[in-house]
């Protein structure tokens, strides 16, 4: 398997310190308990990533951490062209801009009424950012006082690391609807590579009365296996907590959420199986409905407890995305650990944490077909990606499982082999 290049930028170690600070008895102007400090970080084509920021009280000795990423972005060729590409009326590539500001709580509700940019830190895109290598873009204090004649006064320095990684991935599509039993490919460039094969069923065994009976008490007994190109079965995913509705409800809540078992082959006995992940969801009522993942590794022969690397939220109208990155916050405000191993999610080498996996969904009622996008890093053999397609096909079905149970299903006995 050959895989696609991408690059990794991340900025680090933010700091805001008053370098005059030290020869001054207080600062009431940046140490007021009143104020808050963030920035937000801009690349063209990008969201805006927000993020807060410490002022150090003590910037003659204080220095950030330089293991503290505060914001990622990764690029794919196509990314990296449009960058290093001049826009209309501009002579100039795209810049990275990190943008600091203060705010003060008002008096209303306790929220923030006041928000005071700074100053701004920006960095243009150069043909290095190109090249795959390495590089380190910056590193240590710069002034971003916002009125330099006023620096007297408050003089402001930011502290940040940027950096450039490259960050090879493996990218695969399903080719139709998990349900449907699609073939996996590897997408390389226009070229497709056959992977495996996805078989989707459904245990009608327990469950008595017809399908439309059924579907409005629980969803249950879903499974998906995943098969190399020979026909052994290389991974799965078995639904172990039915999908039920919670009491006066017709969804699935977080107080009882659906959950799946990840597992790959046991190599102490032929057709045994090994745990290797839990995937529980579950509908957040909101605005928008949404669909909650939480995803825990499971410690060797266990399948309780575990370490979670990723809990967020996916628009059950529109989909999106589900990912496990170390370097990333999730919409939960999860603190993940970075795993000291990347045996913790397949077994290979030592590695720091950082991007694993992520996979695009579409919404409810709408034709899926997962694209999935692992850490070149974590792949050693075809087995080791097994396992993330079979988390991605639990993750989609998981967009079906939590539909609210008074609507009908757009699966048709027809068209679906259960």
């Amino acid at each position: 398997m050959d895989p696609k290049a991408f690059v990794r930028l991340s900025i680090g170690s933010l700091g805001l310190r008053d370098p005059i600070a030290a020869s001054r008895s207080s600062n009431t102007e940046v140490d007021a308990p009143s104020s808050s400090w963030m920035c937000e970080i801009r690349l063209r084509g990008f969201p805006v990533q927000t993020t807060p920021i410490p002022f150090l009280t003590s910037p003659e000795s204080a220095t950030p951490d330089p293991q503290n990423i505060a914001s990622c972005f990764y690029l794919e060729e196509s990314n990296l062209k449009a960058l290093l590409a001049p826009r209309r009326f501009h002579t100039s590539t795209a810049h990275l801009d990190v943008s600091v500001f203060k705010s003060r709580q008002g008096f209303h509700c306790g929220i923030s009424s006041k928000k005071q940019q700074i100053g701004s830190f920006r960095l243009q895109a150069s043909r290095e950012w190109g090249e795959g290598k390495p590089v380190l873009l910056h590193s240590g204090w710069v002034d971003i006082s916002k009125n330099k004649q006023e620096s007297a006064k408050l003089a402001i320095e930011l502290h940040l690391i940027v950096k450039l990684d490259p960050d090879p991935r493996y990218v695969f599509q399903f080719e139709d609807e998990t349900t449907l039993s699609p073939q996996i490919v590897q997408l390389q460039g226009s070229i497709k590579q056959p992977i495996f094969s996805c078989k989707f069923s459904r245990d009608r065994r327990s469950s008595g009365g017809s399908d439309q009976e059924i579907e409005r008490r629980e969803r249950k007994g879903w499974k998906v296996m995943i098969h190399d190109l020979s026909g052994s079965a290389v991974a799965a995913a078995f639904m172990t907590t039915p999908f039920v509705p919670s009491t006066g409800y017709d969804r699935v809540a977080r107080s009882n959420p659906g959950a799946w078992l990840i597992v790959r082959p046991d190599a102490c006995g032929p057709e045994s199986w090994q745990p290797w992940g839990k995937l529980e969801a579950w509908r957040e009522r909101g605005l928008r409905d949404s669909i909650c993942c939480r995803f825990h590794l499971l410690p060797e022969g266990g399948q309780d407890g575990g370490l979670l690397v990723s809990e967020m939220l996916i628009s059950a109208d529109k989909g999106g995305e589900f990912f496990i990155d170390t370097d990333r916050q999730t919409p939960a405000a999860t603190p993940l650990p970075s795993p000291q191993s990347s045996g913790d999610f397949a077994s290979v080498g030592p590695v720091v944490g950082g991007f694993v996996m992520n996979c695009r969904v579409q919404g409810e009622g709408k034709h899926s077909k997962p694209l999935v996008q692992l850490a070149m890093r974590h792949v050693t053999c075809v087995e080791d990606a097994a396992i993330f397609m079979a988390l991605a096909a639990a993750v989609d079905l998981s967009i079906e499982a939590c539909r609210p149970f008074g609507r009908k299903s757009r699966w048709g006995t027809n068209r679906h082999s259960f």
